[in-house]
């Protein structure tokens, strides 16, 4: 029996390199950045910065795997990557931070946790 997809899961939209957006963007699927964008950023799917992107405003996403830079806020449900290449400045909210060696971190960071866990952490 075949179950139904979400028709945003499998879609990327792609900012090429050379390509400059003055201005917000809001996206329902996944997005690929290799340009530069100077406004926000919301994604509800997964976000790819490659290693030519340059981001300056705030930035959301379910997930973002990152080589380019970002100077700003970015605020992760999920996992923010940080690859070798990667430069980051700014506050950063996200449940898991990966940083790889070589990459470039320079802000804070907070992990969202459930109400839960932050019962068991605070007494």
């Amino acid at each position: 029996m075949a179950t139904k997809k979400d028709p945003h899961t499998e879609d990327v939209s792609i900012i090429s390199n050379g390509v400059t957006i003055d201005g917000n963007l809001k996206s329902e699927g996944n997005v690929r950045v290799d340009g530069i964008i100077n406004g926000n950023i919301t994604v509800s799917g997964n976000l790819t910065l490659g290693d030519s992107s340059r981001i300056a405003g705030e930035v959301k996403a379910r997930c973002i795997t990152m080589s380019g830079q970002i100077e700003g806020k970015v605020f992760v449900e999920e996992k923010l990557r940080l690859e070798s290449k990667s430069v980051f400045k700014g506050d950063l909210i996200a449940k898991t931070l990966i940083i790889e060696e070589g990459a470039l971190f320079d802000g804070r960071s907070s992990m969202k946790q459930n109400s839960s866990s932050s019962k068991d952490l605070n007494g």
